[in-house]
């Protein structure tokens, strides 16, 4: 199959390495290259087998965030994603500055790991919906991103006049970091109505990830 996505998985714990493995080995157009426990041998293995897309703990022996920046600048073709309990946003910024494209907790469900690689191999960025409010509240608080491939310059001002009342709700629901289902529950609507608007959003500001929406709400007042 010439669309499979070639993954390589890093974490101390071999436990949930070996979930996470299991989790994306089921799907036909996803295979596992290798595995490591550590920071050395997660850029050994990056080296040997230019992975599309690498998961990395942060918190694994050698230090996960070293191991983002050694891979990003040897493999600069390998999407980074972190997979992690830290809900720090300190944590966040610094993966999204060592060249991760991605900031995933390890309470995600099976499915939304396959579909987050998916979007990551599409050059997506890929941050937990938990964590887009605390990526929004660090940005406006050192008035830079991160470099994480998400551009700084805000949508449009036009780009914004172009969104509903009900879209604008729904963006400022995005850039608070909630949910869909939390937007749903918040605005008495269902949530595949919030999937939708999310969608209408997402191209009316011609911004692909939820993380440059809540930015650009940021920049433009709507939080």
């Amino acid at each position: 199959m010439s669309d499979v996505i070639h993954v390589a998985v890093a974490d101390d714990h071999p436990m949930f390495r070996a979930g996470v493995v299991m989790s994306l080995r089921e799907e036909e157009d996803i295979e596992i290259v290798g595995e490591a426990s550590d920071a050395s041998t997660a850029l050994a293995l990056a080296r040997a087998e230019l992975p599309q897309v690498m998961i990395l703990d942060i918190n694994m022996p050698g230090g996960g965030l070293e191991a983002a920046r050694s891979i990003a600048a040897a493999c600069p073709a390998t999407r980074i994603v972190m997979l992690t309990v830290s809900e720090d946003e300190a944590d966040l910024a610094a993966a999204l500055r060592a060249g991760a494209c991605g900031y995933l907790l390890k309470t995600i469900e099976g499915d939304a790991l396959v579909a987050a690689m998916h979007r990551a191999m599409r050059g997506a960025s890929v941050v937990a919906e938990e964590m887009t409010g605390k990526l929004v509240a660090a940005y406006r608080d050192a008035a830079t991103l991160p470099s994480s491939g998400e551009p700084a310059a805000p949508a449009a001002p036009s780009a914004i006049e172009q969104l509903s009342p009900r879209e604008r709700d729904i963006l400022r629901g995005i850039a608070r970091g909630a949910s869909n289902k939390e937007i749903a529950r918040d605005l008495g609507i269902a949530e595949t109505t919030v999937k939708i608007h999310v969608q209408h959003v997402l191209r009316k500001l011609d911004v692909s990830s939820r993380v440059q929406a809540a930015v650009a709400a940021t920049e433009h007042g709507l939080t």
